[in-house]
């Protein structure tokens, strides 16, 4: 086969998506603004030490697995895995924390340590997630979302009710403690909306939470990306670096190509993985599936303000995973989607790689990655970045009873701005569209355009979803239907 495909965006999908075209046999030219690849999920190296920009869980391992099984590889090819144990620790006060084992039954000793009685209905529930889990993730997600009917397998059928009611009333049903209810709400958190509006189905986030564990690729997530790049090279992917896509050329509604500093780039397939509300402003307005109105009405995973440090010492009383919900977990969900504003004293998450990864930081110091939550679009600046970072600091210094203001070497931040100016993204989101109930499957935006013909979409705002492993799936279902419908 000699036909040509363009793949705009360097992300998860677009790698996924290049690797299975290659194989396929096509000529694939994949098309990347930024100067290395990786889209969201970039590295940092300062002064010796790294830090991944992006994604930092390394969750659904099985996914992983699945993806360079269909070369004829393993994960261990390219990478080394850690478990972790402890997977995370959650701060609600100061001396007031709940540690989280790598190992499921201790989890369920730990909750009943919290709350007498509550290990067998953990038991319970995580059964009820595996289940799910075992529908969705080995089964629905790799469908690609084109009809309703996907969706209705006898699975399905059997579990309708798991649809209409969701996680937070599953939840807060069966566990009376407010620090057990805010542990088994956060996973869901990675799905991009509130729990009370993400369906009960998805507690299989729960099961990849608790019954498949947290792991650490030795060297950091980008680790991941710089093997399936790997992979893709030795299938024959060309990268191109430094290369914004300026426009998708069209004639007679059908794709013929993209320009890159005015030199247009001929294909027989254009594939875009970048932010799909930008991808569809690189075509005529007639040729949009989406108008403004659509996009402005969906509901957004949130924003992120980011701050990458790095600690003269180490730090004492955290987790390589430390989550810091000592403040309203309700009132900063409604500062994301309710009443959009900058949160008032906002929950946060912190990891530190180099309790797990001693060369992510030299000899002695400590790497520290800060992510705050936040509504898309809002007004940003250095003096809002500078004020949030001295409160989450205050913060951490307090819970974790140390001293840390002057063992700071440097500190850098990444926010709205910077995923608007850097991906792309649409209000600067960092996760993509939500997964809400009127927002799943083949009711996100479509993997093929309905107006062009030869174009395709994949990433996080399309089929199946936000996170990691749903952008490597996404690369799977796009490069598929592209192979189908040059087959017709």
């Amino acid at each position: 086969m000699d036909k040509k495909i363009n793949i705009i965006g360097s992300g998860f999908s677009s790698l996924a998506a290049a690797c299975y075209l290659a194989k396929s046999g096509y000529q694939v030219h994949l098309f990347e603004k930024n100067s290395t690849v990786g889209g969201r999920a970039r590295q940092l190296k300062k002064e010796g030490f790294t830090f991944d920009i992006g994604p930092t869980w390394y969750w659904m391992p099985d996914v992983f697995e699945r993806f360079f099984a269909d070369f004829g590889k393993k994960p261990s090819d390219y990478y080394e895995l850690i478990k972790l144990d402890p997977a995370y620790q959650v701060y609600f006060g100061k001396g007031d924390s709940v540690i989280i084992p790598g190992n499921l039954e201790q989890i369920y000793a730990t909750f009943e340590e919290v709350e007498s009685g509550s290990s067998e209905k953990l038991r319970k529930f995580i059964t009820k997630a595996r289940d799910n889990y075992d529908i969705a993730i080995k089964d629905l997600v790799y469908r690609p979302g084109i009809s309703p009917m996907e969706l209705i397998t006898l699975a399905t059928a059997k579990r309708l009710g798991r649809f209409f009611t969701n996680i937070s009333t599953e939840v807060r049903k069966e566990f009376k403690n407010e620090k057990l209810r805010q542990i088994l709400e956060f996973p869901v958190l990675f799905l991009g909306a509130k729990p009370s509006d993400t369906p009960a189905f998805y507690s299989f986030m729960n099961y990849a939470d608790f019954g498949l564990g947290t792991w650490q690729p030795k060297g950091g997530m980008y680790k991941v990306i710089e093997g399936i790049k790997l992979l893709a090279e030795s299938l024959g992917v060309k990268f191109h670096l430094n290369s914004p896509v300026e426009r998708i050329i069209t004639e007679n509604g059908k794709a013929k190509g993209i320009a890159v500093d005015g030199v247009i780039h001929n294909a027989d397939v254009i594939l875009s993985g970048a932010d799909y509300h930008h991808s569809e402003s690189l075509l005529p307005k007639t040729e949009r599936q989406y108008s403004e109105k659509y996009w402005d009405k969906k509901t957004f995973a949130p924003s992120s303000l980011l701050f990458y440090v790095g600690f003269d010492k180490k730090l004492k009383n955290v987790a390589h995973h430390t989550l810091f919900f000592d403040s309203s977990f309700k009132k900063h969900a409604e500062e994301i989607y309710d009443n959009p504003q900058w949160p008032e004293n906002p929950l946060f998450y912190a990891s530190f790689p180099s309790i797990t990864d001693k060369e992510s930081a030299p000899e002695g110091k400590e790497v520290g990655i800060f992510l705050i939550p936040l509504a898309p679009d809002l007004e940003d600046s250095d003096e809002i970045r500078e004020k949030y970072f001295k409160m989450i600091l205050n913060r951490l210094e307090d819970l974790t009873d140390q001293n840390l203001k002057n063992s700071i070497i440097f500190k850098e931040s990444f926010g709205v701005n910077d995923f608007k100016e850097a991906y792309n993204s649409y209000k600067g989101n960092a996760y993509g569209m939500a997964n809400t109930l009127f927002q799943t499957a083949f009711l996100r935006p479509g993997l093929k355009s309905k107006k062009v013909e030869k174009l395709y979409f994949t990433g996080q705002l399309t089929v199946p979803g936000p996170g990691v492993p749903p952008s490597l799936i996404s690369g799977k279902l796009a490069a598929g239907l592209i192979q189908q419908n040059q087959e017709k």
